[in-house]
């Protein structure tokens, strides 16, 4: 996916011979300054502020690399270990829930302590655990260490963009930096999703976890030297051990409540009870913040309205695109009969324009046109192929209709640089690691949502064409074109409030 960015500042340092047109949402933005929570030290050259680059989206590369290899393994992991169908649902759950529901405590203390502290935490964390994952031999076990996994994953994620955002502070070198990042995010996605397939069927799934180790290893040895040195603010600075208890539990709950939806239904008591528990805990932690002396989220982020809008429109386009990234997937092998290799090739295509989109043409045309206006192109992109989606046969042809579909993809190279860029130049310099863990939560929040609504409107559909009389096929394609339906109009409403809360802000 899902799996990212360049800042709106952008705009406002491009060349004085690029016309005042060409930029019409060029805000008056102060620059972006270091702090201690992820200082550059004085002379961090352009090379080392590459490797730190380089350290960065391999810590990427192996989280969103775990996170969609392990899709594909699921049935080995079943039948070797012998999990019920509840059971191995935990296999992602346990992950999901502590990685989303961390983010955003991680990105605060990464501040508080230094963002190369807490990347190094995380990414030792998340390797260790991947070493446990390798050898569990029990479902029990395996659990455990996917938990750990997520905990790691938030503790490095969480201040990474923090990271990249400090030390890149001339406007198109981070825009060329974001690129990068965000293309690492999106190749891992689908390499995981061949990779998964070959490690499972050539070696045995225990492999897709030991992948990991050299990778994590590399990250750690090469991060030491290269990533700048900070001390953070100091947990004085927002050591708000009641705000923290809050905001993960309320997190961690309401995660919890989202995947279990497709089990216990929207109207059960088991989800209404728990997401008004989770609404009322993180309702108790804003209170908590807006009173405390020393908060752990400063309230203050949320009056950019760049920042709001940003993660907003994130967690619609996030939610829509599981329709296209699982989904696609799931209709490849069910419906069309592909294999899960073949499954991942089939969906190269789209991996290929991402990454020729965000490292090739989103930085020159957001240094040129504005984020918001890539924004919204990218946008436009990805719902026309959420369209093609709500047309797609029971008996298709690939290059007539799937090829486009991967095509238009392109989009996700344009929006999500763009929209990483807005909301992490939305904030201060101070609140760098806490922008970055909000991005990162609404993105999981994102994910998680998209997959109760998504996968359960899909699932209630096709068991009501099949007690008609409907073909297997014929149900299933049906209740994916529901999906991408709702997918259509998620894309939507994103971009109608892009264009609405994406405008300039003005400035003092």
């Amino acid at each position: 996916m899902p799996a990212a960015p360049a800042p709106s500042s952008a705009p406002t340092s491009a060349p004085s011979s690029t016309p005042p047109s060409a930029r019409p949402e060029a805000p008056a933005e102060a620059p972006v300054t270091v702090t201690t929570a992820g200082a550059a030290r004085p002379g961090h050259g352009l090379r080392s502020r590459w490797t730190a680059l380089a350290v960065l989206s391999t810590g990427m590369l192996m989280t969103v690399l775990d996170g969609s290899i392990v899709t594909v393994a699921m049935p080995a992991i079943q039948n070797d270990l012998g999990f019920s169908p509840a059971g191995l649902s935990w296999v992602v759950n346990a992950y999901l829930i502590a990685f989303g529901s961390l983010l955003l405590l991680a990105g605060r203390l990464g501040d508080l302590i230094g963002h190369k502290r807490m990347f190094l935490a995380g990414t030792a964390v998340f390797t260790g655990a991947s070493l446990l994952a390798g050898f569990a031999g029990s479902p029990e076990l395996l659990i455990a260490a996917r938990f750990l996994q997520g905990l790691g994953s938030a503790m490095a994620s969480a201040v990474s963009l923090g990271i990249l955002i400090n030390l890149f502070t001339e406007p198109r070198e981070r825009a060329k930096a974001i690129a990068v990042f965000s293309f690492t995010g999106a190749a891992g996605a689908s390499l995981g999703q061949v990779l998964g397939g070959v490690l499972t069927d050539a070696l045995d799934w225990h492999w897709i976890f030991f992948i990991n180790l050299p990778i994590g290893l590399a990250a750690l040895l090469l991060a030491l030297p290269a990533l700048p040195a900070g001390r953070g603010l100091g947990l004085g600075a927002g050591a708000d051990v009641l705000g923290a208890v809050l905001v993960t539990a309320g997190l961690m709950l309401g995660i919890y409540t989202v995947v279990k939806v497709e089990q216990y239904g929207w109207t059960s008591a088991h989800t209404l009870g728990l997401g008004a528990l989770s609404l009322a805990l993180l309702a108790a932690f804003t209170v908590r913040q807006a009173k405390a002396r020393t908060p752990l989220m400063p309230l203050r982020i949320f009056r950019s309205r760049t920042v709001v809008g940003a993660n907003l429109v994130q967690m619609l386009m996030i939610a829509a695109l599981f329709s296209f990234q699982i989904l696609v997937a799931l209709y490849l092998q069910k419906v069309l009969g592909y294999s899960a290799a073949a499954t991942g090739l089939a969906m190269l295509p789209a991996a290929v324009v991402i990454g020729v989109t965000s490292l090739g043409i989103s930085t020159r045309l957001i240094s040129r046109f504005g984020g918001r206006a890539v924004l919204l192109t990218g946008l436009v992109l990805l719902l026309g192929g959420q369209l093609l989606l709500t047309r797609l046969p029971v008996h298709a042809d690939y290059v007539t209709d799937l090829l486009p579909v991967m095509l238009l993809a392109a989009g996700f190279g344009l929006a999500l640089p763009a929209l990483t860029g807005l909301a992490m130049s939305g904030a201060g310099a101070e609140d760098a690691g806490l922008a970055s863990g909000l991005f990162n939560t609404t993105q999981q929040i994102g994910m998680a949502v998209g997959v109760a609504v998504l996968s359960t409107l899909a699932a209630s559909h096709t068991e009501s064409l099949t007690r008609t009389g409907h073909t297997t096929a014929e149900a299933l394609t049906g209740g994916y074109h529901v999906a991408f339906g709702i997918g259509s109009g998620l894309l939507l409403a994103a971009v109608a409030l892009a264009a609405i809360l994406l405008r300039p802000e003005r400035r003092a």
